[in-house]
């Protein structure tokens, strides 16, 4: 049975935290805010919970969820490696809704889905969230919606799209107010491939809270496809 805690009130959100820590320990899906739009979490290092992520919103192992983490360092010790021509958005929008394509370190042991190598990484701007990382690693998040519905922005949007597919619900507010809404652009974060860093080439693969402006200002024109 699922439950749900709002994590304004302290009593819920000390119980709230250490249930979402038990779960995502045991295998189990949590619901967890973030600066963009509510995620459905689970370990990373855990390749029957990620299909189980993939299950609840009804996706195939062609839609590999991103990883999100504490810390730049973090993202270093997931990658094979971090091209200089990534670094300069790193600084200027991490923590925040910036999503990066990098080469995943060979030697690591997991399975996120079809990722033909790469890992997608993100360090979220959320508090709560960013606690909920330190203790338990990177968590394996994805929008928490059922495929081809509208991504959550509360708690109770995703509890009534994803039910008991989920052990833990924490209620963090209303998501999305981080961000100016632009039109046209997804909810969720803007997705840079740094796969061809190594060539002098980003390319935007999603365009999200931080626009391809912003991109260009740090970057430059002549990098950005």
């Amino acid at each position: 049975m699922a439950s749900l805690y709002d994590c304004a009130s302290d009593a819920e959100l000390l119980t709230g935290m250490r249930l979402a820590r038990a779960a995502l320990g045991r295998g189990e899906l949590v619901v967890v805010p973030t600066d963009t739009v509510y995620g459905i979490a689970c370990d990373a290092f855990d390749p029957e919970a990620v299909q189980r992520l993939l299950d609840a919103k009804g996706r195939t192992r062609q839609s590999p969820p991103p990883v999100l983490v504490k810390s730049q360092e973090t993202l270093a010790a997931l990658a094979e490696s971090v091209p200089d021509l990534i670094r300069p958005l790193l600084d200027e929008f991490w923590p925040g809704g910036l999503t990066v394509i990098l080469r995943a370190q060979p030697s690591l042991a997991w399975d996120l889905g079809e990722t033909r190598g790469t890992v997608a990484l993100r360090q979220p701007d959320n508090k709560l969230l960013l606690e909920l990382l330190e203790e338990t690693g990177p968590l394996a998040v994805s929008s928490a919606n059922l495929t081809g519905k509208p991504a959550a922005m509360s708690a109770m949007d995703a509890l009534e799209m994803l039910g008991d597919s989920v052990e833990v619900y924490l209620d963090g507010g209303p998501a999305g107010t981080t961000y100016e809404p632009r039109p046209g652009a997804n909810s969720g974060s803007t997705i840079v491939d740094a796969t061809a860093a190594a060539d002098g080439v980003l390319r935007i693969v999603r365009h999200g809270v931080i626009s391809d402006d912003e991109i260009r200002r740090v970057v430059g024109d002549d990098v950005v496809v």
